[in-house]
């Protein structure tokens, strides 16, 4: 399984036909990206796409789907987020034969969509946790790549408000043992940064774009 691995930063070349110089099986988008270009690489690329939402993307929560209409509070609305595209936040989803938990947002710092507090990550994770024990408990099958916007606190984050990690996730990746932690929204800025391993899962910061052998 080979994925094309995005977040936060356009890179021009991608959204062009030399995309097809990168092939993979999947597309996997860690947040703050314009939608059409995450639905552009997956459909150039004729492969699925797995994503959560950053702290810059418009707000996701509250769609649903009923007969092949997109809905929001019971009435039809335009889905705003890439056309076939599957937003895991908050959510376990199996694509390309992996199997995804999903944490999108950022720590809260203003009014923005895609933002939490320590405390109501926390809590999101928590659910995360159930859902995953669930689908394990009725398939045997556990996470294989935590995908998230926000790195873990202390690993990989920086000091300033927006760009702090998320506390809960150290006890997320203690629960649900991924091979892969897979994140975004901490730009390098030229500078090399290093993969991190919690327990003996794999923390990748993966701004910009990454080619990875995820299985």
């Amino acid at each position: 399984m080979k994925a094309l691995v995005v977040a936060d930063e356009v890179e021009e070349r991608l959204w062009t036909s030399a995309v097809h110089n990168h092939p993979a099986d999947l597309v996997i988008g860690a947040g703050d990206l314009p939608y059409a270009y995450l639905e552009f690489l997956a459909s150039a690329l004729d492969v699925p796409c797995v994503f959560v939402p950053g702290n810059h993307d418009p707000d996701l929560s509250g769609y649903t789907r009923y007969g092949g209409l997109s809905m929001k509070d019971g009435f039809p609305a335009e889905w705003p987020g890439p056309a076939g595209g599957v937003n895991a936040d908050g959510r376990i989803v199996d694509i390309g034969g992996l199997r995804f938990a999903g944490l999108g947002g950022s720590v809260r710092y203003n009014d923005g969509p895609n933002q939490w507090t320590q405390r109501q990550q926390a809590r999101r994770a928590r659910r995360l946790v159930r859902r995953a024990r669930f689908r394990r408990w009725r398939d045997g099958r556990d996470v294989d790549v935590l995908l998230t916007h926000a790195p873990p606190r202390h690993c990989g984050d920086r000091e300033d408000p927006p760009h702090r990690g998320f506390d809960c996730l150290h006890r997320t990746i203690e629960l649900l043992r991924p091979k892969w932690l897979l994140h975004g929204h901490i730009h390098p800025h030229g500078e090399p940064v290093p993969d991190r391993v919690v327990g003996g899962t794999t923390v990748r910061n993966v701004v910009g774009h990454r080619i990875m052998e995820l299985l």
